[in-house]
């Protein structure tokens, strides 16, 4: 599994793309295969507030339901409604069409506190141990 090296990683699979003073997020190709098939995004409202660390939607595949976590805090400014008819984009296109959600601001520090590319995949081939 190849990781872009322009994103942050979380321990609960989510990436983070900066954006200028926002922040596009999503689910990492790990955590939507472990998922399975994506049927339903459950996301928040543009102008909700969210708290790094707190849920802020659900994914619903064949297999499970899982909780979507913050990475960061910030201001919803924008949800992928794509995902409200093509939840499948979350399998399709991870790190592309399957975004998610986009804050602002966000805070560099927090940014800076998440995992590179290297470290998110140290976590991930801990995980087969």
């Amino acid at each position: 599994m190849e990781l872009p090296q322009d994103l942050r990683y979380s321990e609960e699979h989510e990436w983070l793309r900066v954006d200028g003073d926002a922040a596009v997020i999503g689910i990492t190709e790990f955590a939507q295969e472990q998922l399975g098939d994506v049927v339903y995004v459950e996301l928040p409202r543009e102008g909700d507030v969210l708290d790094a660390g707190q849920p802020f939607g659900v994914v619903e595949s064949v297999k499970a339901a899982s909780d979507l976590y913050a990475p960061v805090s910030g201001t919803v400014v924008a949800v992928n409604a794509k995902l409200e008819d093509r939840p499948e984009l979350v399998n399709e296109e991870p790190y592309g069409d399957g975004w998610m959600i986009r804050l602002e601001p966000v805070s560099a520090e927090q940014v800076a506190a998440m995992w590179e590319p290297q470290a998110y995949q140290e976590f991930l081939d801990q995980q087969g141990d």
